[in-house]
C-alpha cells in the first residue's frame, strides 16, 4: 500500500472535483425552487463551473511549472474549499455562482494539471497505466455517485451540506500532503505569459458564452437577446469573436517562441498526433457524458416526477459500471492497444445512445432504462481508462503540467460545451416540437395559437406539465384547449429530449474521426517522449516514496 499513498491523496482530489457537478445537475429542481429561478439559469451557473476551468486550466497548468506542481496542488485545494463554503452558504443564486462557479472553478483549474502531472512523476510503465484507470474510474464515479449522494441529502437534508461536506474532505487531504512527493527541480523557472494567458481565457469564454446563450438568444434569427447585429442574434457573432481571439493567441504564442520568451503554450506540441488525438476525444467524452447528465436528470425530474433521491437511484447503474470498466481496461488496454479501447467504447456509447432513446417514454420503464444507463457506464469508463494515460505519455517530464493543463481544458471545454450545447438543442427541439403540436391540434383556437406564439418568443424553458397547466388557466383559456395545450407541451418535451439525445449520439459517431492517431500497440501505455531538454536515457527516475518539495 505504501506505493500507492499518493494515489490515494490524487484521486480523492479528482473525485472531490466531479462529485459537486453531478450534485448540481440532480439537485437543479430543487436549486430552481430555493432560488425561485428557471432551469435555464441554472444551466447557466453549471455551464460557467465549465466554462471557469476550461478559461483558466492553461493558466494553471503552466502556473504549476513556475510554482511547482505539489505547491499548486495544495494552494489548489485551499481555493477549492473556500469556494464550497460560500456555495455552502449562498444566499442566492449569484453568490451561487461567485463560490462554485467562480472561486471553485479556479481551485479546481489550479489542482487537476498539477494532479496530473504528480501520477506521472508518481508511476511508470504498467504502473503508470493503473494509476490513470483508478483516476479515470474515480472521476466517472465522481460524475455518477454524485446523483446517488447529492440526491439523498437534497431529499431528505439539504444539498448545501455536500459542499459543507468537501471543505471537511479538503482539510482531510491537506492532513496528508507529505504523501505527496515531487522531485527537486533544476535551472531556472518559466514566466508566465500573462497576455498569452489573458487572450486564451477570453477566446474560451466567449465561445462558450455564444454557444451557452444560444438556447434563449437564437442562432441566427433574435429570440430574447439583449442586442442585435445587422437585424441577426448575436450568438455566431460572439462565437466568431471567440474564435477570432484564439486565433490571436496561436499568432502571440508563435512570436514569443521565435524571440526565445516562454510561451503560455509550447505549439509544437499540438503537432504531435496521439496527444492532439487524446485531447479531442477526451472533449468528445466530456461532451457526451455531461450532456447527458444535463438532459436525464430532467427526464427524470420534470417528465416523470421523481425526486433528487430517486433520480440518484435511477443513475446508479452508470456509477457501477463506469468504475468497474475503467479498472479492468487499465491492464486490458496495454494488450489490446488504446486505439482498439477507444473505438470499442464509443462504439458501446453509441448503442447505449440508441436503447437509451427507445426509453425516453410518458412513463419510464425502469429495467430497459437501467440497462441503457449501465451501458453508458461502460462506455465512459472505458474511454477513461485510456486517455489519461495516452496524454501524459506522449510527453516528456518537463512538459507534464503545460500537458496537463491541455488535457483538463480539454475535459472542461467539453464539460461547457456539452450543457451549453445539449442543453440549447434541448430547448430549440423544444419549442420546435411545440409549435408543431400547437399548429396541428384542432383542439386549440387560433387565438390559442398566437398567445403560444407571443410566449415563445419571449423564449422557453423546461418545466413541468403542471406548470404550462396553469400558465394556460392563468391566461383564460377555457379548459378544452388548456388540456389541449398542456398534451402538446408533454409531447413536446419528449421530442426535445430525444432530438438531445440523439445529438450526444452524433458526437459519439464523429468522435471516431478523432481516434487514427491513438497508440495501436502497447506504447500508449508506457513511458512517454523525452522532454523538450532530455536526452536519451535521461528520464526523470521516480520520486522517493516520502520525499517532498
Amino acid at each position: 500500500m505504501r506505493r500507492w499513498r499518493a494515489l490515494i491523496v490524487l484521486g480523492t482530489a479528482q473525485f472531490l472535483m466531479v462529485l459537486d457537478t453531478s450534485v448540481m445537475n440532480v439537485s437543479i429542481s430543487q436549486l430552481v425552487e430555493d432560488f425561485d429561478t428557471e432551469v435555464t439559469t441554472i444551466q447557466a451557473v453549471i455551464t460557467l463551473y465549465a466554462l471557469v476551468m476550461a478559461a483558466f486550466m492553461i493558466i494553471g497548468g503552466r502556473l504549476g511549472d513556475i510554482l511547482g506542481r505539489r505547491r499548486l496542488f495544495f494552494l489548489g485545494l485551499m481555493v477549492y474549499a473556500t469556494g464550497s463554503a460560500v456555495t455552502a452558504l449562498a444566499p442566492t443564486v449569484w453568490v451561487l455562482a461567485l463560490g462554485w462557479s467562480v472561486v471553485e472553478g479556479l481551485g479546481a483549474a489550479m489542482v487537476l494539471p498539477a494532479m496530473a502531472a504528480l501520477v506521472a512523476e508518481s508511476y511508470r510503465g504498467p504502473d503508470r497505466a493503473v494509476a490513470y484507470g483508478v483516476i479515470g474510474g474515480l472521476a466517472g464515479a465522481g460524475i455518477a455517485v454524485g446523483p446517488l449522494l447529492g440526491g439523498w441529502v437534497t431529499t431528505y437534508l439539504t444539498w448545501r451540506l455536500v459542499f459543507a461536506g468537501e471543505v471537511v474532505v479538503v482539510l482531510a487531504v491537506l492532513c496528508c500532503h507529505r504523501m505527496i512527493s515531487e522531485p527537486a527541480r533544476t535551472g531556472p523557472h518559466p514566466r508566465l505569459d500573462g497576455v498569452g494567458a489573458a487572450l486564451s481565457a477570453t477566446g474560451l469564454a466567449l465561445g462558450v458564452l455564444g454557444v451557452l446563450q444560444s438556447s434563449t438568444w437564437g442562432w441566427i434569427s433574435p429570440r430574447n437577446p439583449p442586442f442585435t447585429v445587422l437585424g441577426f442574434s448575436p450568438t455566431l457573432f460572439v462565437v466568431g469573436a471567440g474564435v477570432a481571439v484564439l486565433a490571436l493567441f496561436v499568432h502571440w504564442e508563435r512570436r514569443r517562441a521565435e524571440q526565445g520568451a516562454d510561451p503560455l503554450v509550447h505549439l509544437p506540441l499540438l503537432g504531435r498526433p496521439a496527444l492532439r488525438s487524446g485531447l479531442m476525444t477526451l472533449l468528445s467524452q466530456n461532451l457526451i457524458l455531461l450532456g447527458l447528465f444535463f438532459v436525464i436528470p430532467l427526464y427524470l425530474q420534470v417528465v416523470q416526477g421523481f425526486d433528487a433521491f430517486q433520480t440518484g437511484l435511477r443513475l446508479l447503474p452508470v456509477s457501477v459500471t463506469m468504475l468497474a470498466a475503467s479498472m479492468l481496461a487499465s491492464s486490458l488496454g496495454r494488450a489490446v492497444g488504446p486505439r482498439r479501447m477507444v473505438r470499442l467504447a464509443l462504439a458501446t456509447l453509441a448503442v447505449a445512445v440508441v436503447w437509451l432513446l427507445a426509453t425516453i417514454d410518458p412513463v419510464i420503464d425502469d429495467a430497459q432504462f437501467a440497462g441503457a444507463m449501465a451501458l453508458v457506464g461502460v462506455g465512459t469508463g472505458l474511454l477513461a481508462s485510456q486517455l489519461g494515460n495516452v496524454v501524459q505519455s506522449s510527453v516528456g517530464e518537463e512538459e507534464r503540467s503545460e500537458v496537463g493543463g491541455l488535457q483538463f481544458t480539454a475535459q472542461n471545454l467539453g464539460s461547457a460545451l456539452g450543457t451549453a450545447l445539449i442543453g440549447s438543442i434541448l430547448l430549440g427541439a423544444l419549442a420546435h416540437a411545440f409549435t408543431a403540436q400547437v399548429e396541428d391540434d384542432p383542439r386549440i383556437s387560433e387565438e390559442a395559437r398566437t398567445q403560444t406564439g407571443v410566449a415563445l418568443e419571449s423564449g422557453i424553458s423546461f418545466v413541468t406539465t403542471d406548470q404550462v397547466r396553469t400558465a394556460a388557466v392563468n391566461a383564460g383559456l377555457p379548459p378544452s384547449e388548456v388540456e389541449a395545450v398542456t398534451d402538446s407541451y408533454a409531447s413536446a418535451q419528449l421530442d426535445g429530449l430525444k432530438a438531445a439525445i440523439l445529438a450526444t449520439g452524433g458526437v459519439t459517431l464523429a468522435s471516431f474521426l478523432v481516434t487514427p492517431n491513438l497508440p495501436a500497440g502497447r506504447e500508449g501505455g508506457r513511458g512517454g517522449r523525452k522532454s523538450r531538454k532530455e536526452g536519451p536515457g535521461t528520464a526523470a527516475p521516480a520520486p522517493s516514496a516520502g520525499s517532498t518539495r
